[in-house]
Formats: C-alpha cells, structure tokens, sequence
C-alpha cells in the first residue's frame, strides 16, 4: 500500500469523509452527515488503513467536527454573513448544518476534488447560498485575489481552514494569516493545530503512506504564534479534553485530563490538540 496510495493532500479528504460516515452510524453519533459515504468511497476506506493505532477509530476527526459545528453556528448566531472554507475537500456543512438561507458559504480547492463533488452531491440542495471556487490555495497570487472578491462581497467572514493549516510550513502559515488580516470584512479564523509532541507521534504512527501529504505545522509557542500576527483568541476547545466530556476518549486520553492543562502559549513537548477561533484585534487575552 505505501505512497500510491496518497498522491497528494486531496486525497486526506476522503480519510475525513470515511470517520464523519462511521460517527454518524453510531446510536450516540455528536452530528450527522449523510453525504460522507458517498464522499469517501472505496478509496476512502483504503485510507484509513494509514491511520495511527492511537487514533484507528477517527475520534479525534469526529471529536474536530463537532467543534467546528458548534463554534462555526455560534458565529453565525454572532453576526457571521459568509462562511469561507479554505482546502474544502469532502466537508458537506452547507447541506447538513441548520444554516440560515441568507448565509453565503464559499468553497476553495482544487478543481478536480470540487468537480468530484458536485457530480456526487448534485441531487442535494444546501442550506445557505453555496458558491465553489476552483484554485490552489498555494498560489499565494491566486488566493490574494480570491479574498480580495470574498472580502469584498461580505461584512462580517469567518475563514475556516479544517485540517488545512496542518500541512503548511510555519511561514506560509503566517503568510495565510497576515492575508487574512489585510482584509478587514475577513473577521474570525478558525483553524485546528497541534502540538509539536502530538505531530510526533503522528508521524510515527502514519509511516511511509502519507510522505505526499506529510504533517508540518505544529507551533511549540501555540497561541502565541497567532498572537504575535495580530489575532487574538476568541474561543479555545481542547479535542481532549471535549473528547473525554463527549465520551470518545480512549482511557490513556482520559487519564492524561487529571493532569493539569499545558500552557497554551509554550506548547512545546506538551501533547495539545484542539480548536481555536481566532478574532482580529491586538488586545491579547489573559493566559488560559
């Protein structure tokens, strides 16, 4: 099996597709979404064959989802009138999430991964106006246009970047940022990240059959690193520690939460994964 089998990041969307279906089966399922079978596919399956044994079960892909649902709702609750979800893949949020029909929902990613999509999805309607846009989010030219006509449409955006941030080098992920500061109508950020001893162990875990789509981003200054461009943070979830609240948590995840939590700002050697929306602003908030 090894790196044929993943040709490049695009193809971790069908990986995310395959946990969403198996968590939404469930009789306690945290969300539903009916469209991830037919998202993922037969390949998807073949993927999760690359996944660590600490996390075979995907519960921290469904412990992130749920995350994302109830924080991506609360901004829209809080004036959010656009929705932008950088490296897109297979997330079906426009069609199962209870959006408002005024919402403006923007996909961005390659365009053969969205051409797949629409054809698989072309019977269902979303919820909110949905708009796809076919670009390489690498071609820092091509996304700064691309934001320029997001930005300029909308008043109050939130960025969502899914399991996009984590594939990035530490630069283009402050470059990301400082565009999305450029742009005022851009307003929150949520990004998933983790620590540098979580990417580790991941790295350990994968082996050879993700060297394509190979995990970077892992920030040892944590919020900090956020911080330091001009964000603030606005809401901070522990995948842990909701894990262990939700009862997704294996025991070694649910022992490691009777210890006191790392220092967001010096993660270090610390094991952190979480949530955050992030808020343009230059007030800092208190340590957490």
């Amino acid at each position: 099996m090894g790196a044929a089998l993943v040709s490049n990041v695009s193809d971790t969307a069908r990986w995310v597709a395959v946990y969403r279906a198996w968590e939404s089966e469930r009789a306690d399922a945290l969300f539903k979404d009916p469209f991830a079978a037919k998202l993922a596919g037969e390949r998807g399956l073949e993927l999760t064959k690359l996944t660590p044994r600490e996390v075979k079960s995907g519960w921290p892909l469904a412990v992130r989802t749920r995350l994302i649902d109830d924080m991506l709702l609360k901004a829209v609750a809080h004036g959010c009138d656009c929705i932008v979800n950088l490296g897109a893949g297979f997330d079906a949020r426009p069609y199962r999430l209870a959006l408002p029909q005024s919402l403006h929902w923007v996909e961005a990613d390659f365009g053969a991964l969205l051409d797949e999509k629409e054809a698989l999805l072309a019977d269902e309607r979303p919820r909110c106006s949905l708009q796809r846009e076919r670009l390489d989010l690498a071609d820092s030219e091509a996304r700064r246009a691309f934001l320029d006509r997001v930005a300029n449409r909308s008043k109050n955006a939130l960025v969502l970047s899914e399991g996009f941030a984590v594939y990035l080098e530490d630069e283009e992920v402050r470059t990301l940022g400082r565009d999305l500061l450029a742009r005022p109508s851009l307003r929150w950020w949520l990004v998933d990240f983790f620590s540098p001893g979580v990417l580790k162990m991941m790295k350990r875990g994968v082996g050879s059959g993700m060297d394509r789509a190979p995990l970077k981003f892992a920030p040892a200054e944590g919020l900090r690193f956020f911080e330091a461009l001009g964000f603030r943070s606005d809401e901070v979830r522990s995948i842990f520690g909701e894990a262990s609240r939700l009862g997704r948590a294996p025991w070694p995840v649910r022992l490691a939460q009777l210890l006191p939590e790392p220092d967001l700002r010096a993660l270090r050697g610390a094991r952190w994964a979480g949530v955050v929306r992030f808020e343009r602003g230059q007030t800092l908030n208190p340590g957490r």
